[in-house]
Formats: structure tokens, C-alpha cells, sequence
């Protein structure tokens, strides 16, 4: 949520005012898309990482403010957490050596990040939950000072009238309150963005639903919370409870969550941006002086700021954005499931094995959706969650005889999902060697069976094996994380524990 928001006293005229003008928005967007007014294919993705800062003895630093004035790059922002930054890399035309690009671009900026953030004894460490921090880490005096996140937090409280609980039952069962959405802040993600025309939409984002579940599979890396050890990806419980505005009442009557995976296949954008209208009450009620009708009715495009501000407030895992560029409208499907790290080069291969697939099951003719209940996407989405790289995943069976089979995952992938992934990135055009150089990184961490979270529970049983207590262990843990992830070798390859003295 990258919008300037000015806190202020919200009364009950600015959330009326602000409805008619996210109808008026909608309507808009309906225009816009009958009129075929959006950009033409232009085959543009983007890419965001969340990141924390952590001292030498792996402990959160809660500094962000310092370090981003030592960094001074556009390219870096305060995210939710004082402990917490975003890298965002401008957009990158997919093909060619796009992804040897990215790689080499964040290896210099969080290079230099990290040097700039040790001269106040930080570091980044690129992460899906920072495993050192503690309940007392993720308070309201620990939220960036930033207007728009002290209104949401202001906000989302009222809405909520009592503490958010969390409550995530894994190995370790954790259960606690927070007077404010502070926990989020203990998520940390990456963001992968893909430009796509109105015509396409539907098709890319039901793909991405699809394969949520095998991302997640890929890519945990966020096993602990508050010295527990809990869901192999523990963000997406995390984060749907820390910012669940609902009271138990609400939720008992089925009530949509904020945090959402969705109920359904789509065909079109829009059902998006009007589902957001039609069960979301509006937390950040603040009016823009355009008039979207009127900016149409002159022969222009409108910006839909108060829709653009009100969609940020869905956090789904695949979330519809809209935006201009030099007064030219665009959609992006944005890809919020997978956590930050271990590695630039995980991430950059995980983002690959993304853009071919999505690509490729997009283009089928019998889309896997169209065999694939939504029921079972969803289920399968809190399978890996709770399982990793050892999660067990409904998928459509070949031939004709259909229905739906329980697949490893890791089988999954090697046997159908990564020559799909191959195909797609050949027909963006990618080179041959970088499809290979990092399709091969998810193969080999299939074959081997680690991620990110598989090694953080390895290393930390073996610190606790040899002996320290458990905050110990997980700060040891922590440290030796941070020292494989700065040396850059995809986790797979990581020895599991400590060196020798």
C-alpha cells in the first residue's frame, strides 16, 4: 500500500462518501473494460521483497527509519515493522536474460543494503518470519511511523472491538493476543507481479490460485513464531489471523476473512474488484478530489484511487491491482504467496518456475482449473502450508478417466509441473540457459527435498541436540541463516547445522 494516507478522525459521512465513490470506481472499471481501453501485451513483470533487519547476534533491530537514511535508494521503503524494509525492482519485459538480470540487480542493492544497515550493528536477512522475534518484538510502539499504517492499525481495531487471536496448532501450539495488527508485521514476502490484458486475466490468476499450493510447497522458509515451531509456512495463518477483523460471532456466521484464498474460479477481473466492494466494509476512508465518471465522460482515464486504496485492504494471495502509466490503464494479477528468501537465487528461481507455469497452464485448452475443484486448490493451499516440501497435493489425474489424485509434491513437480514450467518460460522467450540454470535449482531441491523451512528445523534441533536452550538455539540458528544466505547458495545445498569450532 504504497499510497499517501493522512492520519486522521474518520466519521461516519467519510465512509458513506467514500462508498459511492468505490461504486463510482466500479463503474468506472466496467467502462474502462467494455471500452477496451487498457494496455496493449506488453509482457511486464515486477518484483517485491520484504526483508527484516536482524543485529549480529540475530535479534530483530528495530530501525528501519536509520537505515533507510543510510541506504538514501528509492528503491528500498519502510514496510509494516520498524524491523521491517522493501526492496522493489522496476519492472523487467520477461525474455531473454531477464532472470540473470533481477539476480544480479538484487545481489547489488541488498549488498549494499546490508553494508549500509552494519554500520548500526543491522543486517538484512531475507526470510519468511524472522525466527528470533518474540511477542514483545511485535508491538504497537514498534510500527513504522508512517500515517497509513497507524490509520489501518486504528482502523482495523475498531473493526475488530477486541484483541486479534492467534492461534496455530503444528508441532508447537501457539496461542496469544495482540491489541493491534503488530504480528503481521512478522510476514515477510515476496511479490511477483505480471502485466496482463483484460482478456487474459481470468486464465492467469485461476492458474496462479491453482499452483498456490505448490509454491508454497517449493518455497517455505517461515517454520517458527514467538520460540514455536509451527506450520512449515507459518505466514499465511499468521497473517489472515493478525489482521481477522472479524469477532468470533461474525466468523461463525461465515463471514469472508480479509485475509483471503478465495472461493471460486473466475472469468473476469472485474468479479475481483466487486467482491472487495460487496463483502469488505471500507477501513481507509479517504476521498480523492477525482470524479472517475466524469474524468471518463471527458475522454480520459481515471486514476480509481479510492478503489486502487480499498483493494490493498483485501490482502488475497493473488490480488487483482489496477494502475495507469503516462494515462494509460493496465492490469497486473499480483502473486503474494510465496515468503522472502533463502537465497537471490531462490528467489529468482522460484519466480522463474512461476512465470513458465502460470503461462503454461494458462494457455491449455482444458485449463487444469476447469478438472481441479476450487475446494481443492484451497485445500491443498493449507496442506503445504502446514507440510512443506513433504506436502500432499490433489491434482487432476491424466487421460481421460479424470478425477483427482493425492501427489507428493515434490513428484508433482518433477513428473508434470517443471516441463510445463520449461515450456512456458520458452514462450516467453527466456533463454535457454537461464530456464535451465534455475528450473534446475527447484528440480534439485525436490530431488533433495529442502527448503528453506526443512533446513531452519534441521539446524535448529541440531543447536537444541547439541544442547542450547531454545531461544539460544533459535538465535543460532538465525545467525548461521543469515551467514549461508549472504554467501548465496540456493538452500539446497546448505549443510544442515553448525561448523566445527
Amino acid at each position: 500500500m504504497g499510497e499517501k494516507v493522512v492520519a486522521g478522525a474518520v466519521d461516519l459521512s467519510d465512509r458513506q462518501a467514500y462508498r459511492t465513490k468505490l461504486n463510482q470506481c466500479l463503474e468506472g472499471l466496467g467502462r474502462l473494460l467494455a471500452e477496451r481501453r487498457f494496455d496493449r501485451p506488453r509482457n511486464l513483470m515486477g518484483l517485491e521483497i520484504e526483508l527484516n533487519l536482524a543485529g549480529s547476534d540475530g535479534l530483530p533491530r528495530m530501525m528501519n527509519q536509520e537505515v533507510l537514511q543510510r541506504i538514501a535508494s528509492r528503491d528500498f521503503q519502510t514496510e509494516l515493522g520498524m524491523f521491517n524494509l522493501e526492496v522493489n525492482i522496476v519492472p523487467h519485459r520477461l525474455g531473454g536474460r531477464v532472470f540473470d538480470q533481477l539476480s544480479e540487480e538484487l545481489r547489488t542493492g541488498l549488498a549494499y543494503a546490508h553494508r549500509k544497515a552494519g554500520e548500526v550493528d543491522a543486517g538484512i536477512v531475507m526470510i519468511g518470519i524472522l525466527p528470533t522475534l518474540g511477542e514483545h518484538d511485535v508491538v504497537s510502539a514498534n510500527l513504522s511511523d508512517v500515517d497509513r499504517y497507524t490509520l489501518l492499525n486504528d482502523q482495523m481495531a475498531a473493526a475488530r472491538g477486541e484483541d486479534f487471536t492467534l492461534d496455530i496448532e503444528g508441532v508447537d501450539h501457539l496461542v496469544c493476543s495482540s491489541p493491534s495488527i503488530a504480528p503481521e508485521s512478522a510476514c515477510t514476502s515476496v511479490q511477483l507481479h505480471l502485466q496482463v490484458t483484460p482478456a487474459r486475466f481470468a486464465d492467469v490468476w485461476n492458474a496462479a490460485q491453482a499452483i498456490a499450493s505448490v509454491q508454497i510447497a517449493l518455497g517455505a522458509n517461515a517454520p517458527f513464531l514467538f520460540g514455536k515451531e509451527l506450520w512449515r509456512e507459518s505466514r499465511p495463518p499468521l497473517f489472515q489471523q493478525a489482521t481477522d477483523v472479524r469477532p468470533p460471532e461474525l466468523a461463525n456466521q461465515g463471514v469472508r476473512p480479509r485475509t483471503w484464498f478465495g472461493e471460486r474460479w473466475i472469468s473476469s477481473a472485474y468479479e475481483l474488484f466487486e467482491e472487495n466492494l460487496r463483502y469488505f466494509p471500507p477501513l481507509l476512508p479517504i476521498c480523492d478530489d477525482e470524479e472517475p465518471l466524469r474524468v471518463l465522460d471527458e475522454g480520459g482515464v481515471p486514476e480509481l484511487a479510492e478503489l486502487v486504496l480499498h483493494n490493498g485492504t483485501v490482502y488475497r494471495w493473488n490480488r487483482p491491482v489496477y494502475g495507469t502509466v503516462d494515462g494509460v490503464p493496465h492490469l497486473r494479477v499480483e502473486n503474494r504467496v510465496l515468503p522472502a528468501g533463502p537465497t537471490v537465487t531462490d528467489v529468482i528461481a522460484n519466480s522463474a518456475f512461476y512465470y513458465g507455469l502460470v503461462r503454461a497452464l494458462a494457455e491449455e485448452s482444458r485449463p487444469v482449473w476447469s478438472k481441479l475443484p476450487f475446494e481443492a486448490a484451497a485445500e491443498n493451499f493449507t496442506e503445504a502450508c502446514r507440510h512443506g516440501i513433504e506436502a500432499e497435493l490433489l491434482w487432476p489425474r491424466p487421460g481421460r478417466a479424470g478425477g483427482l489424485a493425492r501427489v507428493p509434491a515434490v513428484q508433482l513437480v518433477r513428473e508434470e509441473l517443471l516441463p510445463l514450467a520449461a515450456a512456458g518460460l520458452d514462450a516467453w522467450q527466456i533463454e535457454p540457459a537461464d530456464r535451465d540454470r534455475y528450473l534446475g535449482v527447484i528440480e534439485e531441491r525436490c530431488r533433495r527435498r529442502v527448503n528453506g523451512a526443512s533446513w531452519q528445523v534441521a539446524t535448529y534441533r541440531r543447536a537444541l541436540e547439541a544442547g542450547l536452550g531454545r531461544d539460544a538455539a533459535l538465535a543460532a540458528t538465525t545467525r548461521r541463516y543469515a551467514e549461508l544466505m549472504h554467501a548465496g547458495e540456493p538452500v539446497h545445498t546448505w549443510p544442515v547445522g553448525f561448523p566445527a569450532p
